[in-house]
């Protein structure tokens, strides 16, 4: 049962990532058609594409968790590694979700909770195959993006930023110091 479950919600994850990607193609095919487009023209045709994206689709607040949004609605939306980790977003921080009704998700941080800055040492689980930053007697997972971004490697003094309260499996790399430059 759980694994139907699964595979129903890969395939609407599917659906909206191939809706999205031919929303982007149809915008990319008009504006290719255009003979001596103005600025104007193209301004106005990525203007409604943004604003089409909170005026037309649905949108959800919800709370990270260091991987995902918890939204209010029960449900969880997976976030770009790539923004969770540009934006150092930390488990708890508020979020809002616009989803357009082609399918685009667009993450706002919408209200970060209180942090707290530790220096660790990076490493990785040989188990799992997961980074965490090890301060003290307490370890914290990091997402991957933010190692490869950072160009991180076992044994490397990295920064994190947890919630305040120190709630948290999970925290955001805020910078590596390389191993080799100390």
């Amino acid at each position: 049962m759980q694994n139907q479950n699964t595979q129903n919600q890969n395939n609407e994850l599917l659906r909206k990532v191939l809706r999205q990607a031919q929303e982007n193609i149809r915008s990319a095919l008009e504006l290719l058609g255009m003979d001596g487009a103005s600025s104007e023209k193209v301004a106005e045709l990525i203007t409604r594409k943004e604003t089409g994206a909170v005026a037309t689709g649905r949108t959800i607040e919800g709370i990270f968790d260091g991987q995902k949004m918890i939204g209010g609605d029960g449900q969880s939306y997976s976030v770009p590694p790539n923004y969770a980790s540009k934006s150092k977003l930390v488990n708890g921080d508020r979020l809002k979700l616009a989803i357009s009704l082609g399918g685009n998700f667009i993450f706002k941080q919408i209200g970060p909770v209180e942090r707290n800055r530790l220096v660790g040492t990076l490493a990785l689980d040989p188990a799992t195959k997961q980074y965490v930053v090890t301060s003290g007697e307490r370890q914290w997972k990091v997402l991957t993006a933010s190692v490869t971004f950072y160009r991180g490697e076992p044994g490397d003094e990295t920064v994190i930023l947890i919630p305040q309260n120190g709630e948290s499996a999970w925290a955001a790399v805020d910078n590596i110091v390389k191993q080799s430059a100390l």
